[in-house]
Order: C-alpha cells, then sequence, then structure tokens
C-alpha cells in the first residue's frame, strides 16, 4: 500500500473543521502540531508597526495514495485557502516508506473490500 503525507497550515481556528472535513473525506487520523508561526508574501502589521500573527495549527495526514487527492481539494475548499491570501495552504509529500501503520493498513484494506 502506498501513502502520501498531506500537510496543511491554517489558523487554529479552522483546525477543528479541517480536521472532520479531512476524516469524511477518507483520511483515518491526523497528527495537529500547534502554535506554529508563518508568513506571506507581506507581512501583517497592526498598531505602533508590530507584526501581527495569529495562531497557525500544522495538520499531517498519513493518507493512502488514491483517497489523497479528494482530501486535499477538501482541505482547500474548507480551510478556503483559495479565496484569499493568508487562510492556509496543503501540499501533499511522497511518502517512501512508513511503519507504525498496521492498524490504518487493515482498516483501509476493509474499507476498500466493503466498496467492491
Amino acid at each position: 500500500m502506498r501513502f502520501k503525507l498531506i500537510l496543511a497550515f491554517a489558523d487554529d481556528d479552522k483546525t477543528d473543521a479541517l480536521l472532520d472535513a479531512a476524516r469524511a473525506a477518507g483520511a483515518t487520523g491526523a497528527t495537529i502540531i500547534n502554535n506554529a508561526r508563518g508568513e506571506g508574501l507581506k507581512k501583517t502589521r497592526g498598531i505602533f508597526g508590530l507584526e501581527i500573527t495569529s495562531a497557525r495549527d500544522v495538520l499531517l495526514f498519513l493518507v493512502e495514495e488514491h483517497r489523497c487527492r479528494q482530501i486535499l481539494e477538501t482541505l482547500a475548499e474548507v480551510g478556503e485557502f483559495d479565496d484569499s491570501p493568508g487562510t492556509g495552504i496543503a501540499l501533499q509529500i511522497d511518502v517512501e516508506d512508513a511503519v507504525g501503520v498496521k492498524h490504518q493498513i487493515a482498516t483501509l484494506e476493509e474499507s476498500f473490500k466493503s466498496h467492491q
């Protein structure tokens, strides 16, 4: 079974909605890294010229490759990543190998069998 890693970077107030949407699209779990900091094309400045940054989360999804594109598109839609700058991004990376996913593979295999 081949996997891809989806990384999504979004404001922390969207994390729960993104997790729910990813699961509905076929993700079987996620790892969340809280309090990341991001910077876009332009720094956001507030009062007295201080930089304004909102709390961001990094969401990591190890997903079966055939489900990856649907999950990625769902994250983009729910997170409104293409609607306006600074809302977040999501990307996928090929995974060469993975361990510790035995239970996830069993669940995915059962899911595939039930859809055939």
